[in-house]
C-alpha cells in the first residue's frame, strides 16, 4: 500500500522539531537577506561564555580537557548541541531567481523576503539520549580515573545513513519514513567503543553545521566529492579515505549494491587533528573483524611519517591546473598559486600534472552509475509516490529533467555494464603506470608524491545554483 509521502514529509518535520529542546528555540533569527551569520551562533544569546569557548576549541585540546576532567562531557555535548540546534535554525541566504541592480551594478536586496529557508542541517536530534551517554562517561572517569577510549567524551555527529538503533535514517526520502533501525551500524559501534558521544545526525550538507562549529568532528560520506566539496567550500578539514579502511556494513544508501564505485565514510573536522584522531582511534577496533569488506591494515605510524616518501624532505608535487574539461575560476587559480610557492619556499618541488583522458573518466563514471539508477529511485519513491526532486532551487518546481540529472535514463544489461566495468579497470591500469613514469621528471628518483588539485573549477555558489 502507497503511503502518502506529503504527509510522512509533514509528520516527519514535526517529529524533527519537537526533538529540539524547547529552550534553544530561538525567536531572534537573522533575516534571510544577511548573507554572513558565521558570528550569530555567539551572538544569538543562546550560548554561555564557556560554551562559546568550548565550541572554539580543537580536537585535541577538547579531548585533553577532557580526559583530565577539565571539561565534563555533558558541558560539552551540551555546548556542541546548542550549537548544532543554533546552525539548524540559522536562515539560509535568500536566492533570488531575478536579480535586480543598482544602476551601479550591484544587486539590491529587497526590504520584504518572500522565502526563508533554514539550513536545516540537521536530520535526527537526540540531545537528551546523548547527554544520558555523555553523564555515564563523566561518571566512569570519576569513579575510575580512566577514560573510555582515545575520544572519550567527545560529541561527533553522523551523516543521516549511518544507522543507530532506535533511530531512522530516512536519507532524503519520505518513503523511509517509520522505518527505525534494528541495530547500530558497525562505526556506531566503534565510535562509542573509543568513549565517542554520538548526539545528532545531519543532512547532505554536512558541513553547514560544521562552519558554524556545531561539530567538533562528524562523519560524512563521499561517492564524488561529497565530504571534499563542501569541506573546500565551507573552509573545514575533510578527508575521504581509500575504499574499505572505515567500516560501512549496516549503514543506508541509495544504488545500494553498487559496488564498482563504492560510497566511503570518513571525517570532517575544524581540525587537522580532528581527522587524524578518528582515522587511528577507527582503524584500533580492527573493523575487518566486523565488516568483510574492511582491509586488515593497522595504523602505520612510519607510513604517516612519509619513510616511503624521504621521510617528508624534499618531495615532489605535480599540479592538476585544469582537467582538459574545465578551468577553474580566478580563485581556485590563485590557491593553487598559493600553494606551489608555499611548498617550493618550504624546499619542495612541484612539476605540472597533465591529465589523462578525465572525458573517459567521467563518461565510465557516469555509465556505471545509470545502469541501475533508474530502477532504484523509482522503487524506493514508489513506495510513497514521491516524485523525483529535480532542482535544488528553494521554492522553485520544475517539470522538465535538468540535465545534471542525465543518471536518470533507461538501465543498462549486465553485459552492458560490465563493458564499462572493464573500461574503468584498464583506465586505472593505464594511470598507475602514468604516475610512475613521473620518476623521470621528479629528480626524487620517485614518482610524484602528491598530486594538488582543485576540489571543485569555482568557489561555493549560493543555494539551490549548483548546476
Amino acid at each position: 500500500m502507497t503511503r502518502n509521502w506529503q504527509y510522512l514529509a509533514t509528520s516527519k518535520k514535526s517529529l524533527q522539531h519537537a526533538s529540539i529542546p524547547k529552550e534553544w528555540i530561538l525567536t531572534n533569527l537573522p533575516l534571510s537577506r544577511e548573507l554572513n551569520v558565521l558570528t550569530f551562533p555567539e551572538t544569538c544569546g543562546l550560548l554561555t561564555p564557556n560554551e562559546i569557548e568550548i565550541t572554539n576549541t580543537h580536537v585535541d585540546v577538547l579531548l585533553k580537557k577532557l580526559a583530565n576532567a577539565e571539561w565534563s562531557s555533558v558541558a560539552v555535548t551540551t555546548a556542541f548541541g546548542k550549537r548544532a540546534i543554533v546552525a539548524h535554525q540559522v536562515v539560509s541566504p535568500t536566492v533570488f531567481t531575478h536579480e535586480s541592480r543598482s544602476e551601479h551594478g550591484h544587486v539590491v536586496l529587497p526590504s520584504s523576503v518572500p522565502f526563508k529557508p533554514q539550513t536545516n542541517c540537521l536530520t535526527e536530534i537526540f540531545i537528551e539520549r546523548a547527554l544520558v551517554r555523555a553523564a555515564e562517561l563523566d561518571a566512569h572517569l570519576k569513579g575510575t580515573g580512566t577514560i573510555i577510549g582515545p575520544l572519550h567524551g567527545l560529541p561527533i555527529s553522523l551523516k543521516d545513513q549511518v544507522s543507530i538503533k532506535g533511530i531512522e535514517s530516512t536519507i532524503g526520502y519520505a518513503s523511509c519514513v517509520g522505518q527505525y533501525a534494528q541495530c547500530n551500524a558497525v562505526l556506531v559501534d566503534v565510535l562509542e567503543a573509543l568513549g565517542a558521544v554520538l548526539y545528532v545526525k545531519t543532512n547532505i550538507p554536512q558541513t553547514l553545521m560544521a562552519t558554524l562549529k556545531g561539530s567538533p568532528l562528524g562523519v560524512g560520506s563521499d561517492v564524488a566529492g561529497s565530504i571534499r566539496i563542501p569541506s573546500s567550500f565551507c573552509g573545514t578539514y575533510g578527508f575521504r579515505p581509500s575504499t574499505g579502511r572505515i567500516p560501512y556494513a549496516g549503514s543506508v544508501n541509495s544504488l545500494d549494491g553498487l559496488e564498482t564505485i563504492p560510497s566511503i565514510l570518513g571525517p570532517l573536522s575544524n581540525s587537522i587533528h580532528g581527522l587524524k584522531m578518528f582515522i587511528q582511534g577507527v582503524l584500533s577496533q580492527e573493523s575487518w573483524l566486523r565488516d568483510p569488506l574492511v582491509i586488515r591494515k593497522s595504523w602505520s605510524q612510519e607510513l604517516y611519517n612519509l619513510v616511503e616518501h624521504g621521510g617528508g624532505k624534499e618531495l615532489c608535487f605535480g599540479i592538476m591546473w585544469n582537467d582538459g574539461l574545465l578551468v577553474p575560476h580566478p580563485p581556485i587559480m590563485r590557491g593553487l598559486e598559493t600553494a606551489k610557492n608555499a611548498l617550493i619556499k618550504a624546499g619542495h618541488k612541484v612539476i605540472d600534472w597533465k591529465p589523462l583522458d578525465h572525458k573517459s573518466m567521467l563518461d565510465i563514471g557516469l555509465s556505471i552509475f545509470r545502469a541501475g539508477a533508474a530502477e532504484d529511485f523509482a522503487a524506493v519513491s514508489a513506495e510513497s509516490g514521491e516524485p523525483l526532486i529535480t532542482s535544488m532551487v528553494p521554492g522553485k518546481e520544475i517539470t522538465e529533467i535538468d540535465p545534471s540529472m542525465a543518471l536518470i535514463e533507461a538501465p543498462l544489461s549486465a553485459y552492458e555494464l560490465w563493458q564499462f566495468q572493464k573500461k574503468k579497470r584498464d583506465l586505472r591500469q593505464r594511470h598507475l603506470e602514468y604516475w610512475f613514469a613521473t620518476a623521470n621528471q621528479t629528480g626524487t628518483g620517485r614518482p610524484v608524491d602528491a598530486i594538488i588539485a582543485p576540489v571543485a573549477p569555482f568557489t561555493a555558489v549560493p543555494h539551490g545554483k549548483n548546476s
